[in-house]
């Protein structure tokens, strides 16, 4: 419950309304009470009492002696149907101000709850953005974007149960049990005695109702994750046959929610009933009692039902309170969840006060750098040391799983190294503000990401105060424009999810174009003509040969021409950098360089 209140407290930053929202209910809750007592003098007429309402305020007793003037008084009936009506009227305008206390307290209320809500989820969503990516990784994104979604919206009905519906339920039912009091005092405590008893129950549910519910939302991510990877790999999944073993691991799960939700629904089902056999036997008791009392002259016949009324009035009232506080114990699950998440460890370098990194103007070097992937027993880069110095092009081979990805990860700092440092300019990247680092480095990889935004965005995707003309200048240098001036809206286009709209070939040029547009002074390409038809090619190789001329540029690349044309070539293998040189050179001296170029680039 710590993690719910501390979002609940969150809401205090908007006190203006919530001040409103409980004086509304206050409102509501008063004239819910004074209708009550105000019917006593209609409710005798009609069982034939007989008695003016003149008669009944003259006789009233009110807190310190006070008074009406005598001149009010005579003004009042007391005709016993004029009584009757004035009563009904009264209670007519009552019930009309009551009603909107309470539709302004629930608006105001539910504004508060989806206030914070969003606020929960922004400061939730910059969290994650900056989540290290080894994190990420190893955990998965399944989880994450559950905790954003479905968690925060149980969240919200928690907190919308507290402020809106415990606040307004909690304020009705006080006012009727003082009607209550007021009207009999000696049926209402005996009544009350039966509130510990309900009071244990509901808290012992409640807990059960609280552990099953957080199962649930644990297992509604996994569920996520299933649909999500099985929907995302779907060519992979028809092409492999493996539909019947997709649908099979996701009902494994469903099932597993589904456990976990009967667990919950039980707790919530057993709630009512038995609250109800509780109240239902003090409802016995209090009639026995009342019997004693009216036959023995201590109470009248209309006291007995308007007290008896009002107990069921207050009772209606804070009935809900039992799943008001299941609701709030299922937020509670999920609010344990979503503070988790913003409470996690961001990637270093997005602290305020680190320096900025001067533009790039004379080395990259790796010294002595070994990385391990989470969960990995062997290191993906061991004890790496390159230098690669201002407007070289280095290409980097080597056979798969020889860590040539992971070492242009470093640069970004995507990932830290377990040990030695990555410099630029002879500055370790991690004494400096990441955005400086990031915002001179042009990133173009196998796996392009497009977004489901239009074509000019995508490629002026992460900058701002970017002109058209720019826009378009870099599609051309990326050999796009052609293809992009076809489209229905041209640069204007609305590309689908993921760039499922567009071509293999058409997303990598986006993605070539995008880094263009960020002019930066290291360019990192990894495999990135890999899903470029062989007539465009050679265009788009001609086209970063002359956008990668001046800036340090290091290629991942498995075809000849774009290794042969390297200034250097590296040569990975087991995490290792194994030997350096020209084509020539490696074919003379290096063995696993002769393997590759003979296999992957068919050399």
């Amino acid at each position: 419950m710590e993690s719910f209140w501390f979002f609940a407290r969150m809401m205090l930053r908007d006190r203006g309304r919530i001040v409103l929202a409980v004086v509304c209910a206050l409102i509501g809750a008063v004239g819910l009470g004074t209708g009550i007592l105000a019917v006593t003098p209609a409710f005798e007429n009609v069982l034939g009492a007989h008695v003016g309402l003149r008669e009944v305020v003259a006789e009233a007793r009110l807190p310190f002696g006070w008074r009406l003037p005598d001149g009010l008084v005579q003004r009042l009936p007391s005709d016993p149907f004029e009584t009757v009506v004035w009563v009904v009227a009264g209670l007519a305008v009552l019930t009309v101000i009551s009603g909107a206390a309470n539709f302004f307290h629930a608006a105001l209320s539910l504004s508060v709850v989806y206030g914070t809500v969003t606020l929960i989820r922004r400061q939730a969503f910059e969290r994650v953005v900056r989540l290290p990516l080894r994190v990420v990784t190893n955990q998965g994104t399944s989880d994450t974007i559950s905790r954003l979604v479905n968690d925060t919206t149980v969240l919200a009905g928690g907190l919308s149960a507290l402020l809106s519906k415990a606040v307004g339920q909690i304020g009705k039912g006080v006012a009727a049990l003082v009607a209550a009091l007021v009207l009999d005092w000696r049926l209402t405590l005996i009544a009350l005695v039966v509130a510990p008893v309900l009071a244990i129950t509901i808290r012992k549910l409640a807990k059960r109702v609280r552990r099953a519910s957080r199962k649930a939302l644990q297992h509604q991510a996994d569920l996520f994750g299933a649909a999500s990877e099985a929907l995302q790999g779907l060519r992979a999944v028809k092409v492999s046959t493996a539909e019947r073993y997709e649908c099979a691991r996701f009902q494994k799960i469903n099932r597993q929610v589904m456990r976990q939700l009967l667990a919950a629904r039980t707790a919530r089902a057993l709630s009512s009933p038995l609250n109800e056999v509780l109240s239902l036997m003090a409802l016995f008791v209090l009639m026995i009692v009342s019997a004693k009392f009216i036959l023995g002259g201590a109470m009248s016949a209309s006291t007995f039902m308007l007290t008896l009324g009002s107990l069921f009035v207050s009772a209606a009232s804070l009935r809900p309170l039992t799943g008001i506080i299941n609701e709030i114990q299922t937020a509670a699950g999920a609010a344990t969840r979503v503070r988790e998440l913003l409470g996690a460890e961001i990637e270093p370098g997005h602290e305020r006060g680190l320096p900025r990194l001067a533009r790039h103007g004379r080395d990259v070097s790796l010294e002595g750098v070994t990385f391990t992937y989470p969960g990995a027993r062997e290191p993906s880069l061991r004890e790496v040391t390159l230098r690669v110095t201002r407007g070289e092009t280095v290409a980097i081979v080597g056979p798969n799983g020889s860590g040539k990805t992971t070492l242009l990860s470093l640069l970004p700092r995507l990932f830290e190294p377990d040990d030695g440092r990555v410099c630029v300019d002879g500055t370790d990247v991690r004494g400096v503000g990441l955005h400086s680092l990031r915002r001179q480095i042009g990133v173009v990889t196998q796996e392009t990401v497009i977004f489901a935004s239009s074509i000019a965005a995508n490629i002026a995707y992460g900058l701002t105060g970017v002109t058209r003309e720019a826009i378009v200048e870099a599609a051309r240098r990326a050999r796009a424009h052609e293809f992009i001036e076809r489209l229905p809206q041209g640069y204007d286009t609305v590309v689908g999810e993921r760039g499922a709209t567009l071509s293999g070939g058409q997303r990598q040029r986006l993605a070539i174009a995008r880094a263009i547009l960020r002019d930066p002074a290291i360019l990192l390409l990894d495999e990135a003509t890999s899903m470029i038809d062989a007539d465009s090619e050679a265009r788009i190789a001609e086209a970063l040969a002359e956008f990668s001329r001046g800036r340090t540029c290091l290629i991942v690349a498995h075809r000849l021409s774009t290794v042969r044309s390297a200034d250097r070539i590296v040569v990975m293998d087991h995490g290792r950098v194994v030997d350096h040189g020209t084509h020539g050179e490696l074919l003379d001296r290096c063995e696993t360089y002769r393997l590759i170029a003979r296999g992957q680039m068919g050399g």
